[in-house]
């Protein structure tokens, strides 16, 4: 049996484009080109049937193809509970003590700037290294590792 080796990330969500265009950002991940024959995806948009219209999804992806594609897609019910699953966003990989915590300081404002929430800093306890929890621009629970 072969294994598989890409997948990709599907958040629900209530503004696909929205929750997509914070996670570009966060990741430095681009969006996809609109379908063949559109100049932008408003174009590709309204030619849609009326029912249709609007985003019902959108994605991006890691411009050097490494990283797994991310697709958000409109869902009608809000996030009741915690994520179950979530990103880790590794930015203190090899840092320890208080260089690390610094460098998730630091990305923690720039991503709070974006509309992201602080939630807690979980200090190193001997087993762990610090990270930092935080939440997308819908609630969507992720960690600063």
């Amino acid at each position: 049996m072969a294994s598989i080796k890409h997948f990709q990330v599907t958040f629900d969500c209530a503004e696909p484009e929205r929750v997509a265009r914070f996670w570009a950002e966060v990741l430095g991940y681009t969006a996809p080109p609109p379908p063949e024959g559109f100049a932008t995806w408003d174009d590709f948009d309204r030619a849609l049937p009326a029912g249709y219209r609007g985003p019902a999804f959108a994605s991006c992806a890691d411009p050097s193809g490494v990283g797994p594609r991310l697709f958000f897609q409109r869902v009608p019910e809000g996030k009741v509970v915690k994520n179950r699953v979530h990103l880790d966003v590794r930015v203190g990989t090899g840092l320890v003590g208080e260089e690390r915590v610094a460098a998730l300081e630091a990305e923690c404002a720039r991503l709070v700037a974006l509309g992201a929430v602080r939630v807690r800093l979980l200090r190193a306890d001997g087993v762990n290294e610090s990270c930092l929890v935080m939440q997308d621009v819908e609630g969507n629970e992720f960690c600063l590792d």
